[in-house]
């Protein structure tokens, strides 16, 4: 999908996390446009999770706003959240694994059963490995089937953007391939991506532009073609 970049879907200014002294995010400033794919790269402990929790709902800003179509959404709960089209897969997938596969799917569709059998044949159709699975555990998945059912889980949902912390950790080579391939695919069909990741030789290839985050700052942002051959970024995340 072409990204729409006059048209933020969701805008950050000036937010500042603290877990009493110790600030996780401190002045970050962001916006993603509709249909873009914007990927956050940085180390551990960098930012990176709490960003997405806190436009989730999980954490609370001490400072600044969160915008979603142009509402305050920063003290909103995550169900609220969920509802108005926000979904944030978690890096463990935040799937249930002693449920079934359907049932997982049935829970992704909690707000909106009405329109459950239309959603899944949506999903099954999108992702036909877990048509064949609908009666397993969830569990018994491969780490990959895994990450496709949190995705087949988030598009039951009513959701516009949808957030992924690391993605790819823990995965096969193959896997992270068929995973990034999915991505594109979803928002190829519509879906506004923000997604943290680690794994930026991946990521840099299919994002439209790049935040990168260091001690809870925002330290280089712009589109992605630029930033592959930033001196920081090539000597930091790709040996050079």
């Amino acid at each position: 999908m072409a990204p729409n970049r006059e048209k933020i879907i969701l805008k950050i200014e000036n937010m500042t996390v603290r877990y009493g002294p110790i600030f996780a995010l401190k002045k970050v400033n962001l916006k993603i446009a509709q249909g873009e794919i914007v990927v956050l790269i940085g180390s551990n402990g960098a930012g990176k999770s709490t960003l997405l929790k806190s436009i989730i709902g999980l954490e609370k800003p001490t400072e600044g706003h969160i915008i979603y179509q142009e509402k305050e959404i920063s003290l909103w709960g995550p169900d609220h959240i969920t509802r108005f089209g926000i979904f944030l897969i978690p890096e463990d997938g935040g799937i249930f694994r002693t449920l079934t596969v359907e049932e997982n799917l049935q829970l992704g569709a909690y707000h909106f059963f009405s329109q459950y059998q239309e959603r899944i044949e949506v999903v099954i159709k999108l992702f036909p490995v877990l048509k064949e699975r609908l009666k397993q555990v969830a569990g018994t998945l491969s780490g990959g089937e895994q990450r496709v059912l949190a995705f087949g889980k988030a598009l039951m949902s009513n959701s516009r953007i949808l957030m992924l912390d690391e993605p790819s950790i823990g995965l096969s080579p193959k896997y992270i391939v068929q995973i990034f391939e999915t991505i594109q695919a979803l928002n190829q069909r519509g879906y506004t991506i923000l997604l943290a990741e680690q794994n930026v030789i991946q990521a840099s290839k299919y994002a439209n532009r790049i935040y990168v985050l260091e001690n809870g700052q925002i330290v280089l942002n712009g589109n992605a073609s630029d930033l592959r051959n930033h001196p920081r970024i090539k000597e930091a995340y790709f040996g050079s």
